[in-house]
């Protein structure tokens, strides 16, 4: 039954925007917050290692972004250390272990595009110290280290100070995170890479012609490092025409990934951030579209939902060894073997 194999696997998440709504409280409120919204739906889903990226809104930025930074840092501390009986923030893939054999869910702290450090990548080490293992350098415009995926026209590819950070990374055993970045910057780092560099949420271009997906060199790519690709859920990552918003569509991205890149080297990436956005938008400012860019698919809007994915994978004939890598399996390999490790 898939209950049942859904239960009994690592079912990692690699990219949920909480810390946003979280973070969003009263301090003295975060880990109840975290205790009352999103515990509940991360343990209905079966989720057991859970990646939290820090990512600073533009109302920060630029002379807020290194508070912003720090707050959501030290507010990933707080939940987890006021939630130590069912969450412990890992730091290497031992302390994932460990929490996964205590029953709690495993939390990685993650940073997306970094403008809290723009290029000042000696303070790679620092937020390193802080707890931080996953990052990546640009999001959808220019950033000091590269081009995110929105500026793909300019060819741009990394920065002095972006080499600087993916070999400072590489040193520290921070994983690199690509997704976001542009065509050409992901060129690059794969280039440069030395150790498995990773998506945490992007899908395949070959299925949905957008610049935040993975083209199939990209994705061989990267499965070339010993990387994982982790595929998005937001709708229209998936498909142009919302009749196809569903979670055969879903499963079509995870298979064609899986089918460039091999079964080892595709996992998922939900971006759960439609709950976040209605969650810290104010009434006087409520999001208005006439297509909705972060529609979810139906049954799949926050973790709660994660096993339909293995309903669905199971349903179109994946064996059970198969989905135990695609739901968790590979994304657990790759944290115990590069998560915190120094170069």
């Amino acid at each position: 039954m898939s209950a049942d194999l859904h239960r009994d696997s690592v079912v990692a998440d690699t990219h949920n925007d909480l810390l946003m709504a979280v973070v969003a409280r009263p301090p003295r409120r975060w880990a109840s917050f975290f205790r009352e919204r999103w515990l509940p739906q991360l343990r209905e889903g079966g989720v057991n290692l859970q990646v939290l990226p820090v990512f600073v809104d533009e109302q920060y930025r630029p002379e807020g972004a290194l508070r912003q930074t720090l707050r959501m840092i030290e507010c990933a501390h707080v939940l987890a250390e006021g939630n130590a009986e069912s969450v412990r923030l890992c730091l290497d893939g031992a302390q994932i272990d460990q929490a996964l054999a205590e029953g709690k869910i495993a939390l990685v702290l993650a940073m997306e595009s970094m403008p809290g450090l723009d290029a000042s990548v000696e303070l790679l080490p620092t937020v390193h110290r802080l707890g931080v293992r996953i990052a990546s350098i640009a999001h959808w415009g220019r950033t000091a280290l590269a081009d995110g995926s929105g500026e793909d026209a300019t060819g741009g590819r990394l920065t002095g100070a972006g080499i600087q950070a993916l070999r400072e990374m590489e040193r520290l055993g921070v994983i690199f995170d690509i997704s976001h970045l542009s065509a050409s910057g992901v060129e690059h780092v794969l280039e440069l890479a030395s150790r498995p560099v990773m998506a945490t949420h992007s899908s395949a271009r070959a299925l949905r012609e957008h610049h935040r997906n993975l083209t199939d060199e990209q994705i061989r790519a990267v499965a070339a490092t010993g990387g994982v690709v982790c595929v998005n859920f937001v709708a229209a990552f998936l498909s142009e025409d919302p009749a196809e918003y569903t979670v055969d569509r879903l499963v079509d991205h995870l298979a064609h990934v899986a089918g460039v890149g091999g079964i080892d080297h595709v996992g998922l990436g939900p971006d759960f951030v439609r709950e976040v956005l209605q969650d810290v938008t104010p009434p006087c400012c409520e999001m208005d579209y006439d297509v909705d860019p972060f529609a979810a698919l139906p049954g799949l809007s926050g973790p709660s939902g994660l096993p339909l994915v293995t309903d669905a994978l199971l349903k179109h004939g994946f064996a059970d060894e198969e989905i135990t890598k695609i739901i968790g399996g590979n994304v657990h390999r790759l944290f115990r073997a590069e998560l915190g490790r120094p170069a």
